[in-house]
């Protein structure tokens, strides 16, 4: 009789992603979540984690920003509850609000690929899956980071590694009011505008665009089907 003998699953090097879905949560509470978890995944406390979500008014500035790309006026801010963070991630400024889905990957690249160019092109292939199976061509811009519906920019990017765990991370315009693009130049490009996805999709819903970035996140990644938290607040 022939036995057949199978490896423990432990032994397989399954890559598995937690998943945590705040809701609508002010940027300093999620920043502060980021570090937190950020330290236990450099232990190894945690497993690779994808925080989903929501911010309220928000613009941010990167530690290379131009102080000269934020053109609010204090009464534009104050009339429109809009915070100001400077925070630690690359990039420029940028606007995170309400209709704007934002992801934070907190992934050990150790157990992927220890190549910060390799992860940003694998974040921008995540969102260009998605927008690809909403009927959405999307694609890069040499020497720009983010995805862009031709010279419209879609998703931003800007994050920080540091002992090769990332931090920070996209930013992807569902129903965004692209208005509050107003009060910045975003990124500090100058020569292109800003879109969103329900203006080329309609029919594009906020949960079905949520359970995309976790499907391929997954794909893209090579993670296992992971589960979804509860909501850590």
């Amino acid at each position: 009789m022939e036995y057949l003998w199978h490896k423990p699953l432990q032994c397989l090097n399954v890559k598995k992603l937690n998943v945590i879905d705040l809701g609508i949560c002010s940027y300093g509470m999620v920043w502060d979540i980021q570090k937190s978890l950020h330290t236990k995944r450099v232990s190894k406390e945690i497993l690779d984690t994808l925080i989903l979500v929501e911010h309220p008014h928000v613009y941010t500035l990167g530690k290379n920003a131009n102080a000269w790309h934020l053109i609010a006026t204090q009464d534009y801010l104050k009339s429109r509850e809009i915070e100001i963070f400077k925070v630690d991630r690359g990039g420029d400024i940028t606007y995170h609000g309400p209709g704007q889905l934002v992801g934070y990957p907190i992934f050990n690249l150790k157990d992927h690929k220890e190549s910060i160019s390799w992860y940003v092109h694998s974040v921008e292939e995540v969102l260009i899956q998605i927008l690809t199976d909403y009927g959405i061509k999307s694609g890069r811009v040499k020497g720009m980071t983010g995805v862009w519906v031709g010279d419209k920019k879609i998703a931003a990017i800007g994050m920080r590694v540091s002992r090769w765990v990332t931090m920070h991370g996209f930013a992807l315009n569902v129903f965004t009011d692209l208005s509050l693009y107003d009060g910045i130049i975003p990124c500090g490009i100058v020569s292109r505008d800003i879109t969103r996805m329900v203006d080329l999709n309609p029919e594009v819903k906020w949960d079905g665009v949520k359970s995309e970035v976790v499907n391929k996140f997954v794909e893209v990644f090579g993670f296992s089907k992971p589960p979804i938290n509860a909501n850590i607040r």
